[in-house]
């Protein structure tokens, strides 16, 4: 999967234009607060997503004297499932719609599935340094861009967990409703089976590469480890729900007294250790940033494994904080992939080999002399 062309029109503070990236590498430099993120949200959104910083669609239009613009466009022609596509967005009164090879869409959801990314921005740095819902999400997210079913399974576990845990609030004043937690017990079990399975075949998959990944980055200099297993390390249907059946029967009581349900898929953790340590807590600035980084290509990688898609790689402000060494490998070592990458020292841009160099003031974006040019 590649871009080959991206368009953009009243989008944030970008001036009207468009940019033609190289097939690989691609550094988008420049001070802060000049547009550099803005691109790569502007290539995220034909993933169909939510902006990855966390904005309204009302937003993107660009600022006119204080006011939002009646409307911003973009478009993106992407070379994917073997043919040149031609993707639209339509930003309106709050709304999107798209146009994919000239079909309307009513929403921009329809274009998930046709154009495939991974994104990492500073917030991701949370993952190794907050608590295990950081990781949940991290998890669950790529298992929803391979697999759509997975997010259906997902939001039915929740909505049952959702009553599961009303009915232990209102027990209390209606005891009568106990009788029925066992429907809600059944509903969790089995879907709750469902996507614990999913995250530990993603974990697998994820493992190995995300350490052959980190120890590129680290020039062999340390090792990571990824961890998820829960109820004990069962791993087959019939364990999993004997398992998560027996934890919700034994802690039956004490959900009651705390008003919510202490266990299941919703509480797991995936344990991050560097050289046999918690990443967490004794991982440098550094190593987090590359542990992250190293999570994100592998989850690239597993991807293309499960769609036969290269996903795109964006990497926001990713070079601040990692060596030399670290920088000359994502700059010059990720083979077969397209890579958008911000950062704001020129020095960063000098240390790359090959690929495509532009630069951003004022929301213009200039192309700038070829690498190794």
């Amino acid at each position: 999967m590649t871009v080959e062309r991206l368009a953009f029109r009243q989008f944030r503070n970008l001036a009207e234009d468009a940019v033609e990236p190289d097939p690989g590498i691609n550094v988008i430099y420049g001070e802060n607060a000049q547009g550099k993120t803005n691109l790569l949200e502007a290539v995220w959104l034909f993933t169909g997503g939510h902006s990855f910083r966390g904005t309204k669609d009302a937003e993107l239009p660009r600022l006119v004297d204080g006011k939002s613009a009646a409307e911003a466009a973009l478009s993106m022609r992407v070379f994917s499932e073997g043919r040149t596509q031609e993707l639209r967005l339509l930003f309106q009164n709050g709304r999107r719609s798209s146009v994919i090879n000239g079909v309307e869409k009513r929403n921009g959801s329809a274009l998930v599935g046709k154009f495939c990314a991974v994104i990492f921005s500073p917030e991701h740095l949370l993952l190794v340094k907050e608590g295990p819902a950081r990781r949940r999400s991290f998890l669950d997210g790529a298992l929803c861009q391979m697999k759509p079913s997975f997010a259906r399974t997902l939001s039915h576990y929740n909505r049952a967990l959702l009553q599961r845990n009303t009915l232990l609030k209102d027990a209390v004043r209606h005891p009568e409703l106990l009788d029925t937690l066992d429907i809600w017990n059944e509903r969790l079990v089995l879907f709750g089976v469902d996507v614990v399975l999913e995250r530990i075949a993603f974990c697998r998959a994820l493992s190995p590469r995300a350490a052959e990944i980190y120890r590129g980055i680290a020039q062999g200099k340390e090792e990571i480890s990824l961890d998820y297993a829960p109820f004990d390390g069962a791993d087959t249907p019939d364990a999993l729900r004997e398992h998560f059946s027996q934890s919700l029967r034994r802690l039956e009581k004490a959900d009651f007294r705390a008003g919510f349900t202490s266990v299941g898929p919703h509480r797991d953790d995936l344990d991050i250790r560097i050289d046999g340590l918690s990443a967490r807590t004794y991982g440098s600035q550094g190593q987090q940033r590359s542990i992250v980084l190293a999570l994100k290509l592998a989850e690239a990688d597993v991807l293309f494994a499960a769609t036969g898609e290269r996903p795109v790689i964006l990497l926001d402000d990713v070079m601040s904080e990692l060596d030399t060494s670290r920088r000359d490998y994502l700059l010059n070592h990720i083979e077969g992939r397209q890579v958008f990458l911000t950062c704001c020292d020129p020095e960063t841009v000098r240390l790359m080999g090959k690929g495509k160099r532009f630069s951003v003031s004022g929301g213009k974006i200039q192309a700038a002399p070829p690498a190794g040019g």
